[in-house]
């Protein structure tokens, strides 16, 4: 089913999206679900879920962050690869394609996007999935992914092909197969903008302010919300979610037993379940 997945570029100003999509086949007018990946992964996180999203009556759209997979790495001087400037650019996304109302599935640091623009835009959200972010103050960034915060030490390790696997690898709490591997390392070995885009991202997170807006506006949103943890994530421990589900009006929370950090590499078959039962949901 993966390979009716259809691969697309949408250029907006001086940005290039690249994204990935699958429509239900005899669904008129579909709802859709918008998959945004964590760092340093890519639209490719997604592959295993989005056929399964399709046959269960959705849309699935899994665009590549500007700056990682095939979406454009541009210069720091040109796009800031804050917060901010990643708002404006998914906001700009959504409105071109158009998507109307979504629901969205957030995953990991840089997911945390997502999450903001569905607290700020929520007559444009059906509902919210996080998988895995970032969402209270206690959330810090993984030390795989600090050093490259590392004065000089930084510019060094984005520079290796091999970066981004290691990082995902130790999420997952596995080896990822060779062939997505080789996926994931292609923009490094094209060219050096793509681990400069990704020192980029990371020394931009500003993961204490983000946290805070998402912790309190996570407290009254309208939408439902789910909360999607792996037991065994590295990163951010699932403990930490059960208090913060409490204080959310329409929240719920699933712990994935076999789940690390980045779920839709490495158990998505159990993630999709999860996910499909939370998007058929009337009442809640």
């Amino acid at each position: 089913m993966a390979d009716l997945i259809q691969q697309s570029s949408l250029a907006i100003g001086d940005l290039s999206w690249y994204y990935r999509q699958q429509t239900p086949v005899g669904v008129e007018n579909p709802p859709t679900v918008l998959f945004l990946h964590g760092v340093p992964t890519t639209s490719l996180s997604w592959t295993g879920m989005i056929p399964k999203i399709a046959q269960a009556g959705w849309r699935g759209i899994a665009p590549d962050w500007i700056g990682l997979g095939s979406s454009s790495t541009p210069d720091k001087r040109d796009f800031a690869y804050t917060p901010t400037a990643y708002l404006d650019a998914l906001t700009a996304f959504i409105q071109k394609m158009p998507l109307g109302k979504v629901a969205i599935v957030a995953q990991g640091f840089l997911g945390t996007v997502g999450i903001q623009y569905a607290l700020r835009n929520p007559d444009k959200i059906d509902r919210l999935s996080i998988v895995g972010a970032p969402i209270t103050a206690t959330n810090k960034l993984p030390w795989p992914l600090q050093q490259l915060n590392l004065p000089l030490l930084g510019e060094v390790l984005c520079q290796d092909p091999l970066m981004s696997e290691k990082i995902m690898e130790k999420g997952c709490k596995l080896v990822i197969e060779e062939e997505y591997l080789a996926q994931y390392r292609r923009p490094f070995l094209k060219s050096s903008d793509a681990g400069f885009a990704l020192l980029a991202i990371v020394r931009n997170l500003q993961i204490a302010a983000v946290t805070t807006e998402i912790s309190q506006g996570l407290t009254t949103a309208p939408f439902p919300v789910q909360l999607i943890w792996g037991a065994n994530d590295p990163w951010l421990p699932a403990e930490q979610t059960q208090s913060a589900v409490k204080l959310i009006p329409k929240g719920e929370l699933a712990i994935l037993p076999d789940g690390a950090h980045y779920p839709q590499e490495h158990c998505y078959p159990q993630l999709s379940e999860v996910l499909i039962n939370f998007l058929k949901r009337t009442v809640f």
